[in-house]
């Protein structure tokens, strides 16, 4: 009698055994499997939260199937104090396992909202923005002018969430003045700016930035991105370029970058200033009249008069000969790469042709048809009110 108790509670431990390993093997793959979420969501982890209250609120939105082996599964993983706090974009048919993954690898949101502060030639436009989960694309929410408009609600109200994301986008041909201007009006920024760095050395880029981070700290990181650009571009220069410093290569590069805002005209232009600079003829250009008149703070806002163009400056490059003494703004890396690299033309002249880019020309008499052409855009322009 013993003998067969023993035996029938041996056999009901194997099958108690077997059956607990089939369900931590059921669980495992239900962890790992593809979960049931059809649409992206973006979920919002608190400060001080905990993977109970994300489990529930991932059952909610229909993100897992079983919160008990979500939990579970952080555990056995040994996750579960590894949540982070942010916003976390979950993708369709994402597994416990990979959502698990996300919120306790830390780093930056991948999902919620966003300031962008856009520092452009003209002005600075602070834009808050929202990650569609459904579209993976942003949808603007309120954007205004940094320097002069009044802060929007929708920009308050995001600023004192510990969740929002900042950036920085500096476009092309900016320069110091600007950039420094800009970012002294970003409240998410602490500290002093320091000295002005140069002109042409900031680096036109996108930035990652939060709160708290200092002011003089951001515009160091922004010369050492151009200061390695400048390197690394000048020491694949092409050879026989009128060009003796890599001061000289930013300088070129930065009249480059404010001649055409059209990509692809970047080499052709190049090549127009490479050839006059080769030949000993002025380079006559007028951002460099407008540089020496505003010195890169602020815009000038109205053509060039005659007298301006005569007046002698250190930077009027149709008084003086070859190039001016400092960049006139801050070159992107494109630019730069034209001022090394331009294209193979016979191109000493250019002028607008009416669709945004530039007319090119090899002799006086086409440049100045090229020029009739303009005046004749320009005259029809202001008839129509354009």
């Amino acid at each position: 009698m013993w003998r067969s108790l023993a035996s029938n509670m041996l056999t009901l431990l194997v099958v108690a055994l077997f059956l607990g390993g089939g369900v931590i093997l059921w669980g495992q793959s239900q962890y790992r499997a593809e979960g049931p979420l059809d649409t992206a969501i973006c979920l919002k982890v608190d400060r001080g939260s905990n993977m109970t209250r994300v489990s529930r609120d991932l059952k909610t939105q229909g993100a897992i199937s079983n919160d008990m082996i979500f939990r579970l599964g952080s555990d056995y993983s040994e996750k579960s104090g590894q949540l982070k706090a942010g916003s976390f974009l979950v993708q369709p048919g994402a597994s416990m396992e990979q959502i698990v993954e996300d919120i306790t690898r830390g780093g930056a949101s991948t999902c919620g909202t966003e300031i962008v502060y856009r520092i452009g030639v003209t002005r600075t436009i602070a834009q808050v923005r929202e990650l569609d989960p459904a579209t993976n694309r942003f949808v603007e929410r309120a954007a205004f002018n940094l320097m002069e408009d009044e802060k929007p609600a929708e920009y308050t109200n995001k600023r004192a969430d510990r969740d929002t994301r900042y950036r920085i986008a500096m476009a092309e041909g900016v320069t110091s003045w600007q950039v420094v201007e800009a970012i002294k009006a970003m409240d998410v920024l602490e500290g002093d700016t320091g000295e002005r760095p140069a002109e042409g050395m900031l680096a036109p880029d996108s930035y990652e930035i939060g709160p708290a981070m200092q002011r003089a700290a951001l515009l160091a990181e922004m010369q050492e991105r151009q200061q390695l650009r400048i390197n690394a571009v000048w020491e694949s220069r092409e050879e026989g370029l009128p060009l003796a410093n890599p001061e000289e290569m930013l300088i070129l590069a930065s009249i480059i970058e404010k001649e055409t805002g059209v990509p692809e005209e970047r080499g052709q232009v190049a090549s127009v200033f490479v050839n006059r600079l080769n030949r000993g003829m002025r380079l006559q250009t007028d951002p460099t009249v407008i540089y020496g008149i505003t010195k890169g703070e602020g815009v000038l806002g109205r053509g060039l008069r005659q007298s301006e163009l005569r007046r002698i400056t250190p930077w009027n490059t149709y008084v003086i000969e070859g190039l001016p003494p400092t960049p006139i703004a801050n070159p992107g890396l494109a630019s730069l790469e034209a001022a090394v690299a331009p294209d193979s033309t016979n191109y000493v002249f250019f002028v607008a042709d009416g669709t945004g880019g530039h007319a090119f020309a090899e002799t006086l008499d086409e440049h100045n048809r090229n020029v009739a052409r303009w005046r004749e855009i320009e005259a029809e322009r202001s008839n129509s009110g354009n």
